[in-house]
């Protein structure tokens, strides 16, 4: 059956603490190996404007996993046709290791709209999802499904467009994000 991996799809811009929780929590608290951050250079669901380039948001990924050996950032959708969708991603993860099982970590407030997902039946019974709460979600149907696991967690909402904001407007982002990730917005001038 091999290792299993959680992947947390986003676009991490920037990753921020809230991210970094769940990602432990899914990596601890589970049956899961690693847990891979797979970081979209466009979101099908989100305009571009006011992305940062892939790369930084990479580096910012890295730095915010330093030496914790259970996580790790993946760079396969930068190769891929954009926008790109997390069954192509997952395609193409499962022929290059197929001794991985792979396991998609959402949001609750994702699953909502999971129906609207390309191939989504596909990805509910080859990979199945681990699910995290998040506060003021109805909860969806989806949550009976035999390869979908709801996994306790707190509830985090930690924006990123509030950090974007606030370092926009010389505000402190201290412990929203990792010191590494703060060092390197400071220091390489992002979001200003």
């Amino acid at each position: 059956m091999g290792q299993q991996i959680g992947l947390f799809f986003g676009s991490f811009n920037p990753i921020h603490t809230g991210h970094m929780i769940i990602a432990n929590i899914m990596a601890e608290n589970t049956g899961l190996k690693k847990v891979c951050f797979v970081l979209s250079p466009q979101n099908p669901f989100k305009p571009s404007k006011g992305l940062l380039h892939e790369f930084d948001r990479y580096d910012m990924v890295k730095a915010a996993i330093g030496d914790n050996y259970k996580l790790e950032v993946s760079d396969a959708e930068f190769h891929l046709p954009k926008p790109s969708y997390t069954i192509d991603t997952l395609t193409i993860l499962s022929e290059k290791n197929p001794q991985q099982k792979y396991i998609v970590i959402i949001g609750e407030d994702n699953l909502v709209n999971f129906s609207k997902w390309k191939n989504h039946e596909q990805i509910l019974d080859h990979y199945g999802l681990y699910v995290y709460p998040r506060p003021g979600v109805t909860n969806s149907t989806l949550l009976s499904h035999p390869h979908v696991k709801m996994v306790e967690a707190p509830y985090l909402d930690i924006s990123a467009t509030y950090i974007r904001q606030c370092v926009k407007e010389m505000k402190s982002i201290r412990y929203l994000v990792p010191e590494a990730v703060e060092q390197m917005i400071r220091l390489r001038g992002f979001y200003k």
